[in-house]
């Protein structure tokens, strides 16, 4: 054995991370607030929710389908998206994220 050492028991982290997407930013909004309060609820530590960058996109169509090019209009679409990590999530935070009813039109992203 070499001097010094010390054989630790090594402490195995959890964390999950939880992406949000949507378009509308309040849903969004309501969305991470209903995941940050059932994981106070249940116990776990959390932080978050973190706002990433919107994602714009910009769509141009013609307006007349024969001729004027020059005629053009433009529409927009904007993707809102939040980030989520329980660090120490417990058995019951889990159970209590799987019954969690999100609205319509949020994608929710879940690594770990």
């Amino acid at each position: 054995m070499l001097k010094g050492f010390i054989n630790d028991a090594k402490v195995i982290m959890q964390k999950i991370r939880i992406k949000l997407k949507a378009f509308d930013h309040r849903l969004i909004d309501q969305s991470a607030q209903e995941i940050v309060d059932t994981a106070i609820r249940t116990g776990a530590k959390i932080s978050g929710p973190v706002p990433l960058p919107t994602k714009k996109e910009l769509y141009t169509v013609l307006r007349s389908p024969v001729i004027d090019k020059k005629s053009r209009e433009q529409f927009s679409v904007a993707t809102h998206k939040r980030l989520i990590d329980l660090l120490e999530p417990t058995a019951k935070t889990v159970e209590a994220l799987r019954k969690l009813n999100l609205p319509a039109g949020v994608d929710v992203e879940i690594k770990q």
